[in-house]
């Protein structure tokens, strides 16, 4: 069995050391292009969320890590135009349903997940969804 508190407190060591010490739960990763690129493991999603993070926004997710995100009960979402506007320690509000981020420069639409996507999610991730069913 995999310790997930474990694992979480080496979440993105390797490019910000202070990231474990600094992260809260709630907390959002903005990211650039192909974001997760190379972490093909579930691991990689895992530590993340195990370490607070609520939601990963970004231009573009390497596909795996995509999936993966989606089956860890992570929401990836694909907004470029908010992730230029996020400045570093902002407040950011995304609404899933809605297909919102809301930024202090404005509110920026990404396409919604469709239902069994969104049920996955509220399940928190693929595994206690299939065990609801």
């Amino acid at each position: 069995m995999t310790d997930r508190a474990e694992m979480a407190k080496h979440a993105l060591e390797d490019l910000d050391p202070e990231f474990i010490k600094t992260v809260k739960p709630g907390d959002i990763i903005v990211g650039g292009k192909n974001f997760g690129c190379g972490s093909s493991r579930e691991q990689a999603v895992t530590c993340v969320k195990e370490a607070g993070v609520a939601v990963v926004i970004a231009v573009s997710f390497a596909r795996i890590y995509f999936r993966n995100c989606i089956n860890e009960g992570l929401p990836a979402l694909v907004c470029p135009a908010a992730v230029e506007a996020i400045a570093n320690g902002e407040s950011v509000e995304v609404d899933l349903a809605a297909g919102t981020i809301v930024t202090g420069k404005g509110t920026f639409a990404f396409p919604p997940f469709p239902p069994a996507v969104q049920a996955i999610l509220s399940a928190g991730g693929l595994i206690p969804y299939l065990k609801s069913i």
